[in-house]
C-alpha cells in the first residue's frame, strides 16, 4: 500500500451508545515506548495522522482520537479515531515497532471485536504504522483480501523522505526514525521551525516536550550540556528536566522551611527554606549552559547572589 499523510487536535465529544461496552483509556501511558509516543502525538496534532495516510489534514477537525480497550477479551487498540458524522470512516491505528508473526490476526480480532461491542455503523480502516518494511512480518495469507484492499494502509516512516511537503507533525514523526547521529541537528531544526509557524504558546510548548521524549528515548545518554544547546532559554524552561530540577529546588526549599521553622518560626523558616532551595538549583543550570543573568532573572535573585553561589560551590 502507498504512504499516507500529519495532525491539528480539535477535542470533540464522542458519541457512543449507552449499552456500548468499550472502555475509553484517555489517560496517557507512562512509559517511554513508541507506541505511548505515537499515542500523544496523535492525540496532540491529529492532522498528522491524515497526513501520513494522503488525506486533508483538515479531516482531523471532524474526529475524537483516544485508546480504547475490549473489556471482554482485555484488547487494547492503540488509537481509534471516532468520527463526528455517520458518513466518516472510523480509523484504527496501529503502531508496530517489533517484528510480529501475529500482528494481523490481532489487529482484525481487535477491530471485529469493537465494531461488534459497539452500535457505531460506520464504515472502518486501519492504519497500521511500522518503522520500516523488514519489521512488517506478521502472516498475511489469510488476510490477503483485506491487506490488499482499501481498508489497511500500511505506513513505513523511513520512507516518508519522499513526501514533496512535510509539516512539523510529520517531521516530529519521522525524528521517531531519524539515525542518531543526525537526530540532534534535526530536532533543532524542528523547534526552530515551530518558533516560526506555530503562534498558540500551548502547541508550541507540546511540540518541544514532544522532540525531547524523543530524544530521550533515542539518545538515553544525552547530557544536560548538549539539551541545553539544543533549546534557547525559553524552550529549555519548557522541558521536562528544567521542570523537575526546579520542583526538586521548590521541594527542598519547603523541607528546609519546615525545619527551620520549628526552631526560628514558621514564616522566617519558609523564606530561608525557598532561598536554599534556589540556592541549591544553581550549580545544576550552571551545568545546563545558563549564564548567570540568566539564571538570575529565572529565579528572581540578584546577579550578585547568584555569582556568589556559584563560587561557593565551585
Amino acid at each position: 500500500m502507498g504512504v499516507l499523510p500529519v495532525l491539528d487536535f480539535v477535542s470533540l465529544i464522542i458519541r457512543r451508545s449507552p449499552n456500548c461496552k468499550i472502555r475509553s483509556l484517555t489517560e496517557k501511558p507512562a512509559d517511554l515506548k513508541t507506541d505511548s509516543i505515537f499515542y500523544r502525538i496523535f492525540q496532540s496534532f491529529p492532522s498528522t495522522f491524515f497526513e501520513l495516510i494522503n488525506q486533508p489534514p483538515q479531516l482531523a477537525n471532524a474526529y475524537q482520537f483516544s485508546s480504547v480497550e475490549v473489556k471482554q477479551l482485555a484488547f487494547r487498540i492503540d488509537g481509534v479515531f471516532l468520527p463526528n458524522a455517520p458518513e466518516l470512516a472510523i480509523y484504527f491505528a496501529e503502531v508496530q515497532f517489533q517484528p510480529d508473526k501475529k500482528i494481523y490476526s490481532r489487529l482484525f480480532t481487535e477491530i471485529f471485536n469493537y465494531l461488534d461491542k459497539t452500535e457505531l455503523t460506520n464504515t472502518w480502516r486501519s492504519v497500521v504504522i511500522f518503522p520500516s518494511r523488514s519489521i512488517d512480518t506478521g502472516d498475511t495469507e489469510r488476510y490477503a483480501e483485506l491487506l490488499n484492499s482499501q481498508r489497511v494502509t500500511r505506513v513505513y516512516l523511513d520512507e516518508l523522505t519522499s513526501m514533496e511537503a512535510s509539516s512539523i507533525g510529520i517531521e516530529t514523526v519521522k525524528l521517531v526514525v531519524e539515525p542518531e547521529s543526525t537526530a540532534t541537528i534535526k530536532a533543532i531544526e524542528i523547534v526552530d521551525s515551530a518558533r516560526k509557524e506555530i503562534i498558540d504558546a500551548a502547541q508550541q510548548r507540546e511540540i518541544i516536550q514532544l522532540i525531547e521524549t524523543i530524544l530521550i528515548y533515542k539518545l538515553p545518554h544525552l547530557s544536560r550540556e548538549e539539551m541545553a544547546k539544543m533549546f534557547g532559554l525559553s524552550e529549555l524552561k519548557q522541558t521536562r528536566f528544567y521542570q523537575e530540577v526546579f520542583t526538586e529546588g521548590k521541594l527542598e526549599g519547603k523541607e528546609e522551611g519546615k525545619l527551620e521553622g520549628k526552631e526560628e518560626g514558621k514564616l522566617e523558616g519558609k523564606e530561608e527554606g525557598k532561598l536554599e532551595g534556589k540556592l541549591e538549583t544553581i550549580p545544576q543550570l550552571l551545568a545546563l549552559g545558563l549564564s548567570i543573568e540568566q539564571i538570575a532573572q529565572a529565579l528572581g535573585l540578584d546577579e550578585q547572589v547568584v555569582r556568589q553561589a556559584a563560587q561557593s560551590k565551585s
